[in-house]
């Protein structure tokens, strides 16, 4: 399921990247060619809204929404994993400790 999700916000940011870079900008539509601000006359004060900038508008909540799921599930694998390991201290056996080497019986004195 991460997988299809993944593939599907990989999918949707080209896509959201290619009809941006598609898209014309305000100044360049047909009320342009009108003056500066004819623009906003012709087609109101809302502009127009064609075919690309409603695609834009579905992929920019396709891609929201994948990110979100993602998140989702990255976090509740991490609840998960966190819930089903163990502390290292737990996990290791303790060894018992020998000595490197072994204690001489009598403890050479220190000249004074």
């Amino acid at each position: 399921m991460k997988d299809i999700i993944l593939v599907i916000d990989v999918l949707s940011a080209v896509g959201l990247v290619a009809l941006v870079l598609l898209q014309q900008g305000k100044g360049a539509d047909m009320g342009a060619a009108f003056g500066a601000g004819a623009s906003q006359t012709l087609f109101g004060a809302r502009g127009s809204s064609n075919f690309l900038s409603r695609t834009t508008a579905i992929l920019a909540t396709v891609f929201f929404l994948s990110n979100m799921a993602l998140a989702w599930i990255a976090t509740s694998e991490s609840r998960e994993a966190a819930s089903v390991t163990r502390s290292v201290t737990e996990t290791v056996p303790a060894a018992p400790v020998a000595p490197a080497v072994p204690a001489p019986d009598k403890v050479p004195e220190v000249p004074k």
